[in-house]
């Protein structure tokens, strides 16, 4: 059953903005399309143009979605003016609030998980359907927020981008040629706490739902999580702040046989998760179980926990 209620184009707010977070740009560019020039020349993360200008016109967008409406609440260094500039955006507000009652559905494009219980309960209690940036939320108590809000029929989305990364698919479908898995390490740059998540995404569809335990040995600039599946699958996380040159380097070791692969295709991992909330609210049926992303909020926030804890091993069953 559809969550939208007209068969019109489906109008979108796109909100918020944090620091080193470009998806106001991004994500409004592959519904909109996007002024060329200005993106190119004058957008302040330079990786987008880059990928966008690559695109032909016919595949940049997605169908039957426009976003109408942005807001840039938060510290992310850019004006929301700007940003409609950019990705043709026809309507700047000073309040998220001020969205409702002209969209269908709202998009919090931010990436501070502690911020999200408060910047999606407006929209919650209108009755929107949300997606929110990854990590859904960093901390117990808001997560419990969230399974309340899922449990009582609010739609809800949370994904990270490395869900659908291109790369992958093959592993995500099987692994049948590399035996049993043993042992899996995935990589990415910058914080636990805001991009650990697209570490553990990526790998979580592969291994799918099992986790039992997390313990970080390292450093809030460099965290080492080793975690443990019931398949009897090992798993190391690295997440380092400064390792920009290897964001997304999967390994699967297995039994039979090993492979290595590492992400690349930024575009199409961000279109196709976009392209899953809108089929989410056209359909009504979501993309992957809610109980997924509750595993994953688990395990990063036993990260965190374990990190601050001197490295214990932490339950999942704790959380």
């Amino acid at each position: 059953m559809s969550l939208v209620p007209h068969p019109h184009a489906i109008r979108l707010a796109l909100l918020g903005c944090t620091p080193g977070n470009g998806h106001p740009y991004s994500w409004s560019a592959m519904f909109n399309g996007y002024h060329r020039e200005a993106m190119t020349a004058e957008c302040p993360f330079a990786g987008i143009p880059q990928y966008l200008n690559k695109q032909p016109a016919e595949t940049l967008t997605i169908a039957g979605a426009k976003v109408t409406h942005i807001c840039c609440t938060g510290d992310g260094g850019f004006t929301a003016e700007h940003v409609a500039k950019c990705s043709l955006i026809p309507h700047v507000v000073d309040r998220p609030e001020d969205v409702i009652g002209h969209v269908d559905a709202v998009i919090i494009a931010t990436d501070l998980g502690h911020e999200h219980v408060a910047r999606a309960r407006p929209f919650i209690e209108a009755g929107l359907p949300v997606f929110i940036d990854k990590p859904l939320t960093d901390n117990a108590p808001d997560l419990q927020v969230f399974k309340a809000w899922v449990a009582a029929g609010k739609p809800i989305l949370s994904s990270s981008s490395m869900r659908y990364t291109k790369e992958f698919l093959p592993y995500r479908l099987s692994t049948r040629e590399l035996g049993d898995l043993r042992f899996v390490s995935v990589t990415t740059p910058k914080s636990w706490e805001t991009y650990g998540i697209h570490a553990l995404e990526a790998m979580y569809p592969i291994l799918g739902p099992g986790f039992l335990s997390a313990r970080n040995t390292g450093t809030a600039e460099r965290n080492i999580v080793h975690l443990k599946h019931r398949a009897g699958v090992d798993v190391i996380v690295v997440a380092s702040a400064d390792m920009y040159g290897s964001f997304g380097c999967l390994q699967l070791c297995g039994t039979a046989g090993k492979v290595q692969v590492a992400s690349g295709d930024t575009f199409f991992s961000f279109k196709a998760q976009l392209e899953a909330f809108i089929g989410y609210l056209r359909t009504g049926v979501p993309p992957f179980p809610f109980s997924e992303t509750v595993e994953l909020m688990q395990l990063v926030i036993a990260g965190i926990r374990s990190r601050e804890q001197g490295g214990r091993e932490v339950l999942l069953s704790e959380i």
